[in-house]
């Protein structure tokens, strides 16, 4: 008989501690006698060891959306472990009465019951009931998760006399530490179930789509059935599997019914029933997020912060295994405010493409991300296609590119410091038809930077200048105003006020302290830029960009994340900053585009257009759209290009960023409250001067009066401008007053010539105490 058990023992391999103990006792007073064998029996199960460490048990990280909606989750074992009420009583009762069915009346090592498991297997000739008790399968499941390495899981799985020893003594220590309840508990949520589920929770997911809480018998049984052997019964590997799952189902309710756990009549109808599989993917990482991009930037979060671990490597672990729950800032009608504008003129087939990032005021928070491309790899690895798994919307620290030159978005953070330093609305200066940086520039070195073999032009080349107020130089975007006012107010202090509102290289190198830095040389991302406009915003408090709003531990414990902010500006002279970015869209380069709310915004279309931008807010939101072309925005600038299926000559800052966040900015921020910007403050801001505005201005009047009478006279004596025609009286404005096209770095995105000055803000009063609301 001795014989005969033991190798039934090693053909069927029973795994656990009970089966090798018995094997063992039977075998040993043939070899070294009873004496021996029971001496080293005392020591052995007298003497226990402390029980297996449980703290380091592989749980999912999920990412939540700021109303609690999951939006993404990573781990390295699909697990969510729930406590024993939290399963059905149910699957409580099928995985005892398959598995350890004296579970609740032995300690641990359950004699009788290994031994009639390993007659009943015997002559089933296959594994029909478990040999170890359920403490020994949590044991060595916890052995086999705590492995770090291939060949330490390997060694944690061996079959061996003294590693069955070691489990059953680990198995008798966690019985003196835990109640049977506890022990339960942490064995189904451990245990793997096949198809990449660990624990309860998830197997009931995967297999059903239905929580562990709310399993039916005939669900039971199937998971209880799949623990013994969850490779051979993996339904989603093939018809084999399922079979053999359906037969291990069948099994575990004839289990339960021979231990009056349910009635033949029950038992009979579960077995009848169907699997009922509903297999439902658990895809971890970003590609499966709803919101890819955002999430890369999450994930990029959490592997550079070192709240999270001291070593990168620290904090990956944390993420795949840590049970974390990350609350975030992203909010799902902005998303796909920001998704559906883009979508409707960026195709992801494009090879021009579009990013926007929206951040709200005074507190950082990203509340939309996208790209036009689709988030992933492209067919055979290809970089060029309608996927990318570059985060374009952000900088290389957060998983994106090299960024794409700002252009004239730059020229707030010029006009921000001359306020600062005393500039009032309606002051200004001439500036010539071109402008050579020959003498003046210096950098925050001390170093002179002056470059005097470029030469700055207005528009596309054209000649002629004149007198600009700040605000004409600001709505129409002029290049050798902004030049010039540059290094009036000092290049150094230009750049600190842009460090100040967090302005930093997509690349994260230093950045350029050239002279034409005002006209947005440096490499940028849009969550950077569209920060430092939310400062203008928020009255100058910059806000870091932020992502994660809370942590909560898989204990429980909850741990708030704080906006990092600081006064970048005077409140008064971001309330000017306002006032002047508002005229923008009323009199400038956004003129005829308009979200139906306070707004102010830059339009920047840069050298060669090699891409093109939009900045702009609102009191409760600020968001920045770039485009470039993705195989390389200095080969391939933005001209004669077809985007999302229309033509264009040249993309400008206000013909396709513009309107993108304009259709973004409406739809995000339909149905909530309306606030207005602070009124500047008229006695520190208002009554400057430009020498030669009023005789220019006055002169451009006379010569507008002058063409009006001749076309009237045209009108009045019959005079066509051709057959069929109409009469010449819509010919466009010049830019200023002295008949520069003043606009952005080339050809006009708008040809209005504005007033020197616009009085303040008169309509909606303003909501002071909720001036931006979280």
């Amino acid at each position: 008989m001795t014989s005969r058990l033991l190798g039934a023992a090693a053909a069927l391999g029973l795994a656990g501690a009970a089966g090798g103990i018995l094997v063992a006792g039977l075998a040993m007073p043939l070899v070294s006698g009873a004496g021996l064998a029971a001496r080293n029996a005392t020591s052995m199960f007298t003497e226990l060891p402390p029980p297996p460490s449980e703290d380091r048990l592989p749980e999912m990280t999920r990412i939540l959306d700021r109303n609690g909606e999951q939006i993404a989750q990573f781990y390295y074992q699909n697990r969510r472990s729930v406590p024993l009420d939290r399963v059905a009583p149910v699957m409580r009762q099928a995985i005892v009465a398959i598995e350890d069915s004296r579970f609740y009346e032995h300690g641990g090592l359950d004699v009788k019951g290994t031994l009639r498991a390993l007659i009943a297997n015997t002559r089933a000739g296959g594994i029909r009931q478990g040999g170890s008790s359920i403490t020994q399968q949590l044991v060595k499941n916890i052995m086999v998760t705590q492995a770090e390495t291939a060949r330490e899981r390997a060694l944690a799985r061996v079959r061996s006399i003294q590693r069955k020893i070691d489990e059953l003594r680990y198995a008798l220590a966690l019985e003196k530490k835990y109640t049977k309840d506890e022990i339960l508990e942490r064995y189904l949520n451990i245990a793997y179930f096949g198809a990449g589920a660990f624990g309860v929770q998830a197997a009931a997911q995967r297999f059903f789509g239905v929580d562990a809480a709310d399993l039916t018998l005939p669900q039971a049984a199937t998971l209880a059935g799949a623990v013994r052997t969850p490779y051979d019964t993996d339904p989603s590997i093939g018809a084999g599997q399922r079979a053999r799952l359906l037969a291990r189902r069948n099994l575990v309710i004839g289990r339960m019914a021979e231990l009056h756990v349910i009635g033949p009549e029950t038992a009979r109808t579960a077995r009848a029933a169907p699997l009922g599989l509903r297999m439902r993917a658990e895809p971890g990482g970003c590609q499966a997020s709803a919101y890819p991009f955002f999430c890369v930037y999450v994930q990029q979060e959490v592997l550079t912060d070192p709240a999270f671990g001291r070593t990168r490597a620290e904090r990956e672990r944390r993420l795949q295994r840590g049970g974390l729950t990350l609350w975030t800032t992203v909010d799902p009608v902005a998303q796909r405010a920001a998704e559906r504008a883009i979508a409707a003129r960026v195709d992801p087939r494009d090879n021009q493409t579009a990013a926007e990032t929206m951040v709200e005021p005074g507190t950082g928070f990203i509340r939309a991300m996208t790209v036009s491309k689709r988030y992933g790899r492209n067919r055979h690895n290809r970089s060029i296609g309608p996927r990318t798994t570059y985060n374009l919307a952000a900088d290389q620290a957060h998983g994106g590119g090299l960024g794409l030159q700002a252009g004239s978005t730059f020229k707030a953070f010029t006009l921000a410091t001359a306020l600062s330093q005393g500039m009032r609305f309606g002051d200004g200066f001439q500036i010539p038809g071109a402008f050579v940086p020959g003498s003046g520039y210096r950098d925050c070195s001390g170093k002179a930077v002056n470059d005097p073999t470029t030469t700055i032009y207005n528009a596309g080349g054209e000649g002629g200048g004149g007198p600009y107020t700040l605000e004409m130089g600001t709505w129409n975007s002029v290049n050798i105003f902004f030049m010039t006012l540059e290094r009036e107010v000092g290049l150094c202090n230009v750049v600190e006020t842009a460090k100040a509102l967090g302005i930093r290289r997509a690349d994260g190198e230093p950045l350029h302290e050239v002279p034409t830095f005002t006209l947005g040389v440096n490499e940028m991302d849009p969550t950077t830029v569209a920060a430092a406009f939310a400062a203008f915003a928020a009255r100058g408090r910059y806000c870091r960009p932020m992502a994660i709003t809370a942590v909560v531990a898989k204990d429980g414990t909850r741990t708030e994340m704080s906006p990092d902010c600081v006064t970048a500006l005077e409140p008064e002279v971001a309330d000017a900053v306002n006032h002047v970015l508002e005229g923008v869209f009323a009199r400038g380069t956004m003129r005829g585009q308009s979200i139906g709310r306070p707004q102010a915004g830059k339009t920047g279309t840069n050298n060669g257009y090699t891409s093109a931008w939009f900045a702009g807010y609102t009191p409760t939101l600020a968001g920045a759209v770039s485009i470039g072309d993705i195989r390389g925005s200095y080969r391939h600038p933005l001209t004669g290009v077809t985007i999302g299926g229309r033509y264009y000559g040249a993309v400008q800052g206000a013909s396709l960023p513009g309107p993108i966040w304009v259709d973004s900015m409406r739809r995000a921020l339909r149905g909530t409250p309306v606030y207005d910007f602070v009124p500047p403050d008229p006695a520190r801001f208002g009554g400057g001067f430009t020498p030669g505005l009023k005789e220019a201005l006055e002169k451009q009047r006379e010569k507008e009066k002058r063409k009006r009478e001749a076309e009237r006279e045209r009108h009045d004596g019959g005079g066509r401008t051709g057959e069929g025609g109409v009469a010449n009286g819509d010919e466009e404005p010049t830019g200023g007053a002295g008949g520069t096209m003043a606009r952005d770095s080339h050809p006009a995105e708008s040809r209005e010539t504005p007033p020197a000055a616009a009085p303040a803000r008169r309509g909606r009063p303003v909501h002071r105490a909720q001036q931006h609301p979280t």
